[in-house]
């Protein structure tokens, strides 16, 4: 019976190995699709994609009578590996980028394989200093050349990267000497790409797609993008020229003073001036001779106005900012700014009524004396220390420099100067100018209006199918390189 009870135990252990196995060999076996097995494609040498770049130079041979229906083929796609290949442009501070390509066998299309995510305090500190760059490079003219365009000729063939541009020392990079004491915390790897990457601290290792940064580091940062970053941080700046007026006025049909102009909204408006008889103007009524200002029929749209539609009314005030953005970074953290009015007391007459002192401490309470033992509460901590003053100016900071943690995002996809148009045209501006803010400003309102929410569809991937044919092969090339082909 016990030979028996072994041998059925024995058995039980042999069929759950075997289902283990079958098991393993399901996740972790080479996966065949189309009947071939689908192995993991090895990074071919930039040298492979040379050659086939070379050898297709001139398609009038006879044995790539076959690939021209291949290269027709890839038309299709050129748009989206132009927009891929401008996607990760190298920035003014990277002297070089090597990215990786996903390329056709027959070097009919090549696609840069990558998304540029940035840490967006980051990508903004650092077109910050660029600007502060290219400020002096315009005033000093060394380095600046006028280009030709365009730069080829229509019969001329296209440069090749190997015999051409292989060698050549590309031009140094442009790049602001940061200090050694104030810039201590950023200076390593400022310029980076894909800055802190090794640091498991500040992102989230090689996935790359969040990040948390100290105070320092992002007071160091909100610093350096000061160039790019609006000085105002009271929101009752923006009464009247905030995105809900510019709403307003669109459906009103009207336009506030240096605000953009729309198309109106609703076509049936009839101007006050051309209306015949209704209930307002009535003979009987109390007639208005005096016209309503366009900004009183957007600030109370439905007090003003006969028809309000689609009107969305702003915040009227917003309670009274009395923070003071300090001009020199080596003073404390709280101090007396000149900017406020001190009431002097040389204006108080002396003598005149009694103080609060002798008006609680009068009488029998005069005496009252502390205590020898008696503390302060907090007097251990520190009034302020090395990180109150960059902690305060963060917290009035525009975003993202008013977080310490958030998503990476493409490059593309961060607003560098659209705090810019948001705020009134400076006064003194040539017409130009005030009409680029009022097409900037409609662009800007227009998009909002028009955008929807996305369908729910598959996301798919068309690099990771393309991938999956044995008709591409992966390298990692410049991204010069990458352009030209």
């Amino acid at each position: 019976m016990e030979i028996d009870n072994n041998k059925s135990a024995e058995k039980a252990l042999q069929d759950k190995a075997k289902k283990w196995a079958q098991l393993n060999s399901k996740k972790y076996s080479e996966k065949r699709r189309f009947g071939f097995s689908d192995q993991e494609k090895a990074m071919m040498p930039p040298e492979h994609l040379r050659k086939l770049i070379k050898d297709h130079g001139d398609m009038t041979s006879r044995k790539f009578r076959l690939d021209k229906r291949v290269y027709l083929g890839a038309l299709k796609y050129l748009p989206h590996a132009v927009l891929k290949l401008l996607e990760n442009i190298p920035m003014p501070w990277e002297q070089i980028r090597e990215v990786p390509v996903l390329y056709h066998i027959t070097g009919a299309i090549t696609f840069v394989n990558q998304t540029p995510l940035v840490i967006e305090p980051l990508y903004i500190a650092q077109w910050g200093t660029m600007w502060i760059v290219m400020r002096r490079e315009k005033r000093d003219r060394r380095h600046f050349k006028r280009m030709r365009f365009p730069p080829f000729d229509d019969e001329e063939p296209p440069l090749d990267f190997g015999d051409n541009l292989l060698d050549v020392e590309p031009l140094e990079a442009i790049q602001m000497d940061l200090d050694d004491d104030e810039d201590s915390v950023v200076k390593e790897w400022f310029y980076d790409n894909k800055a802190l990457v090794e640091d498991g601290n500040f992102v989230s290792g090689e996935a790359y797609k969040k990040w948390n940064l100290s105070i320092p580091i992002m007071s160091n940062l909100h610093r350096l993008a000061g160039q790019l970053l609006s000085d105002i941080v009271d929101p009752n700046y923006y009464y009247l020229f905030d995105l809900k007026s510019f709403i307003t006025a669109k459906c009103l049909g009207m336009a506030i003073p240096g605000g953009p102009k729309f198309e109106p909204m609703y076509k049936d408006i009839i101007d006050p001036a051309d209306e015949d008889w209704n209930e307002f103007n009535d003979i009987n009524k109390l007639i208005i001779r005096q016209p309503i200002r366009t900004e009183y029929k957007i600030a109370f749209p439905f007090l003003y106005n006969s028809m309000p539609r689609g009107v969305q009314v702003s915040n009227y005030h917003y309670p009274m900012t009395v923070y003071i953005k300090p001009e020199d970074p080596d003073l404390p953290a709280f101090y007396f700014d000149p900017v406020i009015n001190p009431i002097s007391s040389r204006s108080l007459v002396a003598g005149v009524g009694k103080s609060n002192e002798d008006e609680l401490f009068y009488g029998e309470e005069a005496d009252f004396e502390l205590p020898d033992f008696a503390e302060p509460f907090l007097e251990d901590v520190p009034l302020f220390t090395d990180n109150t003053a960059g902690g305060l100016s963060l917290y009035w900071a525009p975003h993202p420099f008013n977080t310490k943690a958030g998503r990476m995002r493409r490059a593309e996809d961060i607003p560098l100067v659209k705090d810019w148009y948001l705020e009134h045209c400076p006064a003194g501006m040539p017409v130009k100018v005030r009409v680029s803010y009022q097409k900037l400003l409609k662009c800007y309102v227009l998009g909002f209006l028009h955008k929807r929410k996305p369908r729910a569809l598959n996301k798919k991937y068309l690099f990771r199918q393309l991938k999956a044919t044995k008709f591409f092969q992966t390298a990692e090339i410049d991204w010069v390189e990458a352009g030209l082909q």
